[in-house]
């Protein structure tokens, strides 16, 4: 918005100058008019050099250099041009967007199974159902074990439990001795499997070797049978 009176300003100070002040700006903020400015003092220059063929093919060169500089230019404004306008369309579109999300802000409607909640007061929710149902099972599970503690220390005092077992002591100690008496078990019955195997494996053959000459005698005499 503030642009326009800049550039008043800067063809105002240009104008003071004259056309050997358009040499003194910066290329990027250079105009077609500078241009022709830049053409008049250049072609100034060479009138005052005389009318040597070389000062004229010089003379050539230069135009074509200031045509260049020229379109060059004119493309440079354009495209500041285009860029400012897309600018202006940008601003104006946030500025509409900002206006709707306002207003839709103002008219939000969250229906009756929902629920705004300020994140500053201290009163807010911060947990959900499953986590509070979790934590009350917990809770009650270190109930349960702290009333078991109580009862055995209550036994350990009254002298119902030997004085060399503490509460918890006893449920440890009979832990251990559960599972020494599983593991000698289990490692006495592989062992007598074991003898077994060796006593019956030198009669295994024999034993299949008479059942196999059993059998006919065994089958004729199934039929026989009335």
């Amino acid at each position: 918005m503030e642009e326009p009176p800049l550039r008043e300003e800067e063809e105002e100070e240009g104008d003071e100058a004259g056309p050997e002040g358009a040499l003194g700006k910066s290329p990027f903020q250079l105009t077609a008019e500078d241009v022709y400015d830049i053409s008049y003092v250049m072609g100034r220059e060479l009138m005052a050099l005389g009318s040597d063929p070389r000062v004229t093919q010089l003379q050539f060169k230069i135009v074509r250099v200031l045509e260049m500089l020229e379109t060059l230019v004119n493309e440079g404004s354009l495209t500041v041009e285009e860029l400012r306008m897309e600018r202006d369309n940008l601003r104006k579109e946030v500025e509409g967007l900002r206006r709707e999300g306002s207003a839709a802000a103002r008219e939000v409607n969250l229906g009756p199974d929902k629920m705004v909640v300020d994140l500053t007061d201290p009163n807010r929710p911060r947990f959900t159902l499953q986590e509070l149902r979790d934590v009350l099972q917990e809770r009650n599970k270190l109930k349960s074990q702290l009333l078991v503690v109580q009862e055995e220390l209550q036994c350990y005092k009254s002298g119902l439990i030997p004085a060399g077992e503490g509460p918890g002591g006893r449920r440890k100690k009979d832990a251990l001795v559960t599972r020494a008496s599983d593991a000698s078990s289990n490692k006495e019955e592989k062992t007598i499997i074991r003898k077994l195997g060796h006593m019956f494996e030198p009669w295994s053959g024999k034993i299949l070797h008479a059942a196999e000459q059993l059998s006919p005698c065994a089958t004729t005499t199934e039929a026989r049978a009335p």
